[in-house]
């Protein structure tokens, strides 16, 4: 049996499994998964410099918020892990589901239509090439 307080044996045990690699997420974001992997699945596996030129370049309005989301991730490689930001590159990035706003369109003859509006969280994680 292990010895200490519980919160302690918690705290040692987390410490083996801590995820090294830095990145940053974007909870309920107002774009649907769809519209946002689309733009994720272009700068997937690519370095940095060549992904936040994708995104500049890129019309659709998911990629606004992704890249605000990669310089976030960019930093925190910089300032927390002491990573070089020329040595970085995309090695995840994926958008789940989160919850849908339900808003009431009128109709005719005093009906509503249910409108959902999409939302998703945005993960971007980084990683260094050696």
């Amino acid at each position: 049996m292990a010895k200490g307080h519980r919160s302690q044996i918690k705290r040692e045990r987390n410490e083996n499994n801590r995820e090294t690699r830095p990145s940053a997420k974007l909870s309920y974001a107002r774009v649907s998964v769809q519209k946002a992997a689309f733009v994720l699945d272009a700068i997937r596996g690519k370095d940095v410099t060549t992904a936040l030129g994708i995104l500049a370049y890129n019309p659709r309005y998911a990629s606004t918020v992704i890249e605000k989301l990669l310089k976030s991730a960019i930093a925190n490689a910089e300032n927390n892990n002491g990573m070089n930001a020329d040595n970085l590159y995309i090695e995840e990035c994926f958008a789940n589901k989160a919850t849908s706003m339900k808003r009431i369109h009128p109709r005719a003859q005093g009906r509503a239509y249910r409108i959902e509006k999409q939302q998703s969280h945005i993960t971007v994680i980084l990683n260094e090439r050696q």
